[in-house]
């Protein structure tokens, strides 16, 4: 079965995304507004159990912060993804590098890890150029306090579905 970890924005900053999402965001329907904290990928219930316990532990010794949306931005050229940006990503960076250690380590990859809202992707380059030219014109200013993790399994639908709520700061 294929698992992710993910945090979900408080409610405003979801209608806010959701606004786009779904003109954009072919995924609208599959999964509500998210900062993915790790890819989703295939696990065995060894494994799923593994990540389990390494949440639990790793959870108690977060703190909740909140992060502070600001504008829209992309991943051009390389992917053409439109999201919403982190004004600090280094809070949910530290929290991503304390989840993704130990059993859950991830793999090298040939991008960095960047935290943000994704609002539209599997656009074409020139599509994705237009749209958020347009975007870049309307201020944002949104925030949410990140107090939780959910980790999420993808249906038979190809809908994502919480798993389980690991909350910080809990002994």
């Amino acid at each position: 079965m294929k698992f992710g970890i993910a945090c979900f924005p408080s409610k405003e900053v979801q209608d806010f995304a959701n606004s786009y999402r779904k003109r954009y965001d072919p995924h609208y329907s599959l999964i509500q507004p998210h900062l993915t904290i790790r890819e989703a990928e295939e696990w065995s219930s060894g494994r799923l159990k593994e990540a389990v316990a390494h949440l639990e532990l790793a959870v108690k010794t977060l703190s909740p912060f909140t992060v502070r949306f600001n504008r829209f931005s992309s991943l051009l050229p390389g992917s053409a993804v439109i999201y919403l940006a982190l004004e600090d990503p280094e809070p949910f960076i530290r929290c991503h590098e304390a989840l993704c250690a130990g059993p859950l380590t991830e793999a090298s990859k040939s991008y960095r890890f960047h935290p943000h809202l994704t609002i539209g992707q599997q656009l074409g380059h020139d599509e994705a150029n237009d749209i958020l030219a347009s975007l870049r014109k309307i201020p944002v200013s949104l925030s949410a306090t990140i107090d939780r993790i959910h980790m999420l399994y993808q249906t038979e639908n190809d809908a994502w579905t919480v798993h389980q709520t690991f909350l910080f700061g809990r002994t």
